[in-house]
C-alpha cells in the first residue's frame, strides 16, 4: 500500500505530530515516579545515567527498522501487515495479540497514574475511601479525576488523530520546557558535587559498570512507545516526506533519551543524591525541598498531567492494532469499521474507553505485575517486525522503501540481536529482569485465549483467509 492509497480514514499528521506521539508515549510518570529509583539500582546518577544512554543507542536500529517498514507500507497497525507479509497469517496474529497486550494495558495504567499523583500531590483529595483492591485505597475525588483524565483522551481519539495530536503536541513543549526549566534552575540552586560519590556499591555490584547493568536491563521498559508512531501511519497528512518520516522514530528515541538523562541530572544536582534518594517520590519532594516556589508548583502540575501523554499515544496506537487485526479478519468485522464523521476506529475505541475508565476503580496494586508483561509484549513485536524487515528485503525487493535501514541487512540484524537480547533478559531465570510466576501465569493466560480467539476466527471467517492470500 502507498501513502496515497485511500482506505477512509482522516489524514491530518504532519511529522511534528509523529514525533510528538511517539516522544509523549516515551515519556509519561517513569521520569517522576521512579528517578529516585534508577539511582539506588545503579549506584548513583552517573551510572543511572550512562545506562539510559545506552539503552537509548541499543535501540535506534530499532527504531530505523520501523523507519524503513512503515515509510515503505504506511497502514495502521502497520506491525500487523509487515509480519503477515513476511511471515503470513499465524505469525502476523501473534505478533497483533502480544502489541496488543502490549499497549492496550497502558492506557488503565496511566489513569491510575493520574489518580495516583493526584493523591500524592494533593493529600487533602484523599478522603471519602470507598473500598479497597490488594490493599490499596480508593477514593472518590482521585478516582472521578482519573476518569475525568481518562474521558478527556477519550473524545480527542473519537474526534480523531488531529485533535489527539494537538494534545501531544503540547504536553511534548510542556514537558521539554519544564525540563528546561529544571536544569537551569539546577545550575542555579543546585551543584554538580552532589552527583558524588559516583558510585555506591549496592545490591551484588561493587563496581560502577555492574551497577549500570541493572539500570540498563530496565531502560527498554522506559523506551517503550516508540512503536506506537508506525501504528498511526496511514493517518499521514498528504505529500509527507517519507524520507524524512523514516528518521522520525529515532529521533523520538534520541529526544527521550536526553530527556531522561537530563532529569536524572537536574533532580540528583538539587541536593546530595544519597539524600534524594531517601524521599517518598523524591523527584517530587525535592520541588519543595529546594524552594523552587512557583516553579516547584508548576513542575508539580506537569507531573500530574503527564500521564496524559502515553495514554493517548497507546490509545491511538491500540485502536489502529485493533483495526488492523479486524482488515485482516483476526477480529470481529466491527473492528475493521471506520465512524461515518470522524472516520475512527468504532468498535477499537469503545473497547479502549471502557479499559481507560476502568483503571481508577482498580487501584494501584491491580496493574503492577502487568507493566513487565507490556514490555515483554512490546519487544516480541519489535523483533517479529525486525525479523519481517530482514525477510521482506528478499521476498520483496522492488518494494518502494523512500527510507532504509542505516547500514542496510547488518543495521537490521543488529536490531534482531538487540531484541533477542532484550527478551533473553526477561525470559531467562535469575536475570534481573525475568518475570516472575504470577507475570507468566498472565501471558499464559493471554496466550491461550489468543490461541482460542485465532481457532475460532479462522473457522468462522474463512473469507479472511482469502483476503490474505492475495
Amino acid at each position: 500500500m502507498s501513502a496515497k492509497t485511500d482506505t477512509g480514514m482522516a489524514k491530518s499528521l504532519s511529522l511534528w505530530n509523529f514525533f510528538t506521539i511517539g516522544f509523549g508515549a516515551i515519556i509519561g510518570t517513569g521520569w517522576i515516579l521512579l528517578v529516585g529509583d534508577w539511582m539506588i539500582e545503579g549506584g548513583g546518577p552517573i551510572p543511572a545515567m550512562i545506562a539510559f544512554a545506552i539503552g537509548a543507542l541499543f535501540l535506534l536500529p530499532v527504531g530505523a527498522v520501523f523507519g524503513e517498514l512503515t515509510a515503505a507500507i504506511p497502514v495502521s497497525g502497520g506491525s500487523v501487515e509487515y509480519v503477515d507479509r513476511a511471515f503470513g497469517r499465524t505469525a502476523s496474529f501473534i505478533t497483533a495479540w502480544f502489541l496488543a497486550l502490549g499497549n492496550a494495558i497502558i492506557v488503565p495504567w496511566e489513569s491510575i497514574a493520574i489518580a495516583n499523583l493526584a493523591g500524592e500531590l494533593m493529600p487533602f483529595l484523599k478522603t471519602v475511601k470507598l473500598y479497597e483492591v490488594m490493599g490499596a485505597p480508593i477514593y472518590l475525588p482521585t478516582l472521578l479525576l482519573g476518569c475525568a483524565g481518562a474521558a478527556y483522551v477519550i473524545y480527542l481519539n473519537v474526534k480523531g488523530a488531529a485533535s489527539a495530536a494537538k494534545l501531544q503536541g503540547f504536553l511534548t513543549k510542556l514537558l521539554l520546557g519544564g525540563m528546561g526549566l529544571t536544569i537551569l534552575l539546577s545550575f542555579i540552586k543546585g551543584s554538580p558535587t552532589h552527583l558524588t560519590p559516583v558510585f555506591t556499591p549496592t545490591g551484588n555490584a561493587n563496581s560502577l559498570w555492574l551497577g549500570v547493568l541493572p539500570v540498563l536491563v530496565m531502560t527498554p521498559f522506559f523506551y517503550a512507545g516508540f512503536d506506537t508512531i508506525p501504528q498511526q501511519a496511514e493517518e499521514a497528512a498528504e505529500g509527507l516526506n517519507w524520507r524524512k518520516f523514516g528518521v522520525i522514530i529515532s529521533m523520538a528515541l534520541l529526544a527521550s533519551g536526553g530527556f531522561y538523562l537530563l532529569a536524572i541530572y537536574g533532580f540528583g544536582s538539587f541536593i546530595p543524591w544519597q539524600e534524594f534518594v531517601t524521599y517518598n517520590i523524591p523527584a517530587l519532594t525535592v520541588l519543595g525541598v529546594v524552594g523552587l516556589g512557583l516553579f516547584g508548583k508548576f513542575m508539580m502540575a506537569v507531573a500530574m498531567i503527564s500521564p496524559l501523554g502515553p495514554m493517548n499515544s497507546f490509545f491511538g496506537a491500540s485502536t489502529r492494532i485493533m483495526l488492523a487485526m479486524g482488515r485482516k479478519g483476526q477480529l470481529p468485522a466491527s473492528f475493521a469499521r471506520l465512524h461515518p464523521q470522524y472516520k475512527t476506529p468504532t468498535a477499537a475505541n469503545i473497547l479502549m474507553a471502557a479499559l481507560a475508565l476502568a483503571g481508577p476503580f482498580l487501584g494501584p496494586n491491580m496493574l503492577v505485575p502487568l507493566t513487565n508483561i507490556s514490555s515483554l509484549g512490546f519487544i516480541i513485536g519489535c523483533l517479529m517486525v525486525a525479523c519481517a524487515c530482514l525477510r521482506l528485503r528478499t521476498t520483496e525487493p522492488d518494494l518502494n522503501r523512500p527510507y532504509t535501514v542505516p547500514c542496510g541487512k547488518a543495521g537490521i540484524w543488529a536490531a534482531i540481536i538487540a531484541c533477542a537480547v532484550i527478551v533473553g533478559l526477561m525470559v531467562v531465570p535469575f536475570s534481573p529482569a525475568a518475570l516472575n510466576a504470577q507475570e507468566w501465569t498472565i501471558v499464559a493466560v493471554w496466550l491461550a485465549l489468543g490461541l482460542i480467539f485465532m481457532i475460532t476466527r479462522r473457522q468462522s471467517a474463512p473469507e479472511a483467509k482469502t483476503e490474505l492470500a492475495d
